[in-house]
């Protein structure tokens, strides 16, 4: 057989090597192919062949293809070091398989908490005398879809040389490495004999594998405390076994293996006897009895009771959906309005109510139909990889839902629970928790993400909310009390009598203190020995402007203007961009407002822009280089501030700037049509200092910027070179590290050496932690998220700035994130007390 087809052995989405994150796969050492982000829960034959081995730990297998190709699995990455948890393997070493049998059945949702990615190269591996054609694009697949072909070819001609008549030599090596000899480890083995011309072989027990195959090493089993034998015979023997000794001796850049390895339900090292670990979506505390939300996947029927009465069942809910959403947005603010506003347009879309329409023409019933349009595109989406875009998938679950509710019964009926339920889900979407948000105090998610729009919402709603803990907590009883302490990330599933007093008593402390804020929040803010700090809200929209003065903002410190822009087919026009932020200027009554011009781009694309797809979009057209790029976009945004009234009230800013020539191009543009305009006051113009560029030559970009504003989210990225959309680093980002501080600190200082004034807008403007030592570095304005201006607030007025900018000089010095927090801990502390 001298070709044979791969059909794709997971459902997913076909990524090439080259964009899978280890070293290894990416650079072939094992054999090329492609990958697979899977969505699905099993493994299945790629082929008609012969299982060579299975891991022991289940997570990888190797084929041998009916024409002789052998085709290595390996499902997700670092997945050795699960230690079997998670796979059930229902082949062996020697089974016959034919294409399509099932081979191994994962857990997908542990898999993706606790491993650094799940993406699955299939690779032909000992390729000599195979080539690979036909591969699939890159885009979702299901399982069966032709994926690659394998095609036999001539073996290359190589040189043989007979070293039966020359020196053995032999070496025992004991392996050390934590999971023995897995995929990454016997590809390095591998490349590294290349390098040789001797033969070497590594044996274990009785049985042997050339130390160029991969495969054959992996079938050996070698596993962590064997003892192996290597042997080569060839006049660079000795040299080999010297080079592949060193290699795996010196660990080869695995994890060393524990003394004592951790109990298998245990995924951090400080979780106490009784109590489940997640991670936190929304800090807080609460106490409360378990309530179970259950979601129900309706089965729907496939055919239709006439393809007119499905059209009509389908447009009259479609069409009551929007409305109520509608109208929910309305009356909502924050991002519950920003939520049921994408909602509704996601609903609206063409395409899915045409391939609905489509569906229903051929029988099927309205439900089925709509099914099959939306559910392929969220399993799409979560498959890619970009958490933004996982993000819409959930989205479109959500309406799968509500719209499947409304045609199969009427729309679901609100959720309510008695005051201070803990509420536990293994998923929750938004319609979950805007609908059903009474009487709940904390929530408790087995799945989900710290970015999703629940957990968005949940920190808007004040809910102390944790994710990703796991499916234990399914198993928690109705009505049982617990306590969720989500500021540090644990569910104490069975509180003692003690443990409920100090929680209780921390609520009502943290309750006096709230209270306390909101009764001076009126005031202007001062430090303890008389410092002006203005402290104002970010704000997104009309609707949070007027709970933000409420709070006590004294303004808004950035205005996004995104809202303006997304979810819809065409750019907003100059009437009504001013009219949005003429009603925001209103609600605040007179206090300035800081009008961020639009950040979009290959992280937030709007369909009307033409902007292509990029490698890494954090690098790419985005903030203030989409304005320059499309002037006519960036003119009709100035022409709608500059006709809010008073004039003044707003000041603009620019967001990603690098270098002064664009402060300078956007300044000449907006002389000019203030000069057109007529309009003789000043109007001030600012820059966000989100790069490390911005930061070191703030001296510079001073000179000319009316204001410094610090974006600490992008600039702690950007500084750590950490994507802050990545789960596998995102949790080691944080704004607090020695040399993000450095860099504020150094903006501080450029700014003041031209009488400007710097603030922070990014997210440790919110922190208590960091508060002081921004403080100290010389921030004079913080722009809050609303909900905590009463904190902050009341946190400035009891500090002094002469003991924040020692603080801030300790640090300084530092030598980590941890640190720095470890000190400003026992600075909060000290201050509380004094």
């Amino acid at each position: 057989m001298a070709s044979i087809v791969l059909s794709a052995p997971l459902q997913g989405w076909v990524t090439a090597l080259d964009d899978v994150p280890d070293a290894v796969f990416a650079g072939r050492m094992l054999g090329d192919g492609l990958a697979i982000d899977p969505t699905g829960t099993c493994l299945y034959a790629p082929c008609d062949g012969r299982i060579v081995s299975v891991q022991s730990t289940g997570h990888a297998l190797t084929i041998e293809a009916d024409n002789g190709a052998q085709i290595l699995i390996h499902l997700g990455i670092d997945t050795v070091g699960l230690g079997g948890r998670g796979f059930t393997p229902h082949v062996r070493a020697g089974d016959r398989v034919a294409t399509g049998d099932a081979l191994i059945d994962f857990d997908l949702d542990l898999l993706v908490r606790e491993a650094p990615a799940v993406i699955t190269p299939i690779l032909l591996v000992e390729g000599e005398g195979y080539a690979l054609s036909d591969r699939a694009a890159i885009g979702p697949i299901a399982v069966g879809a032709p994926l690659m072909t394998v095609r036999a070819i001539a073996p290359s001609a190589t040189e043989h040389t007979d070293r039966s008549d020359m020196p053995r030599e032999e070496r025992t090596l004991r392996i050390d490495l934590a999971h023995g000899i897995h995929a990454r480890p016997a590809a390095r083995i591998a490349a590294c004999a290349r390098a040789f011309r001797a033969t070497i072989t590594l044996g274990k027990g009785a049985r042997t594998a050339s130390a160029l195959s991969p495969t054959g090493l992996l079938a050996l089993g070698i596993g962590h405390g064997d003892t192996i034998t290597l042997a080569a015979q060839g006049s660079d023997g000795t040299a080999a076994l010297d080079a592949l000794v060193a290699l795996i001796s010196g660990g080869m850049d695995e994890a060393p293996a524990p003394a004592t390895p951790p109990p298998a339900t245990m995924r951090r090292a400080d979780v106490p006897e009784g109590a489940l670990a997640g991670v936190t979506a929304a800090p807080g505390l609460a106490i409360g009895p378990v309530r179970h939300h259950r979601a129900i996947d309706p089965e729907v029927p496939l055919l239709g009771r006439g393809i007119a009465a499905e059209q009509a069942a389908f447009t009259t809910a479609h069409a009551a959906l929007i409305a109520d959403m509608t109208r929910q947005a309305a009356a909502a603010h924050g991002p519950a309005r920003a939520i049921l506003e994408a909602h509704a347009a996601l609903l609206a879309d063409p395409a899915l109510i045409e391939t609905t329409h489509t569906g229903i023409a051929r029988g099927e019933s309205a439900a089925y139909a709509w099914r099959a349009a939306i559910r392929p595109q969220a399993d799409a989406l979560r498959a890619g990889g970009d958490p933004h875009l996982a993000e819409r998938a959930d989205d479109l679950r959500d309406l799968e839902r509500q719209l499947l509710a409304r045609l199969l019964g009427g729309a679901e009926a609100a959720q309510i629970y008695p005051a201070g339920t803990i509420l536990i889900a293994e998923d929750l979407m938004p319609s979950d928790l805007i609908g059903s948000a009474e009487g709940l105090a904390g929530l408790c998610i087995a799945k989900g993400g710290p970015t999703s729009h629940v957990a968005i919402l949940a920190a808007s709603m004040g809910l102390p909310a944790l994710v990703a803990i796991g499916p234990d907590v399914l198993d928690i009883a109705d009505d049982t009390r617990v306590i969720l302490d989500a500021s540090n990330g644990l569910l104490h599933t069975a509180p003692s009598a003690t443990q409920l007093a100090e929680a209780e008593a921390a609520q009502a402390k943290a309750a006096a203190r709230r209270a306390s804020a909101l009764a001076r929040a009126g005031t202007p803010c001062h430090t303890a020995d008389g410092t002006r700090i203005e402290v104002v809200a970010n704000l997104g929209s009309a609707a949070e402007a007027a709970p933000a003065i409420a709070n006590g903002a004294e303004g808004c410190g950035l205005l996004r203007t995104e809202f303006l822009f997304l979810e819809r087919d065409t750019a907003p026009s100059v009437a009504e961009q001013a009219a949005e932020y003429q009603a925001i200027a209103d609600a605040l009554e007179g206090r300035p407002l800081i009008v961020r011009l639009l950040d979009i781009g290959g992280d937030k694309p709007a369909p009307y822009l033409p902007i292509a797809g990029e490698e890494n979009p954090a690098l790419g057209l985005r903030g203030i280089r989409v304005g320059l790029a499309h002037p006519a976009l960036l003119e009709e945004q100035l022409r709608a501030i500059l006709a809010v009234q008073p004039t003044g009230q707003c000041k603009i800013m620019l967001p990603m700037v690098a270098q002064i020539e664009e402060l300078r191009r956007v300044r000449a543009l907006l002389d000019r049509l203030c000069a057109e305009l007529g309009i003789a006051t000043p109007v001030q113009l600012g820059i966000m200092v989100e790069t490390p560029a911005a930061a070191v030559t703030a001296d510079l970009l001073a000179r000319e910027a009316d204001f410094l504003s610090i974006g600490t989210n992008d600039l702690t990225q950007y500084t750590l070179a950490m994507d802050r959309a990545n789960p596998a680093v995102a949790s080691a980002l944080d704004g607090l590290h020695p040399a993000v501080l450095r860099l504020i600190g150094e903006t501080c200082r450029g700014g003041a050496a031209h009488g400007r004034w710097t603030g922070v807008c990014g997210g440790l403007a919110s922190d208590p932690l960091a508060v002081p030592i921004l403080l100290g570095l010389g921030v004079t304005e913080l722009s809050t998220a609303p909900v905590m201006v009463p904190t902050i607030k009341a946190l400035v007025s009891d500090v002094t700035l002469a003991a924040c900018r020692d603080h801030a000089a300790a640090a300084l010095a530092c030598a980590s994130a941890a640190e720095v927090r470890a000190l400003a801990r026992s600075f909060a502390t000290k201050e509380m007390s004094a």
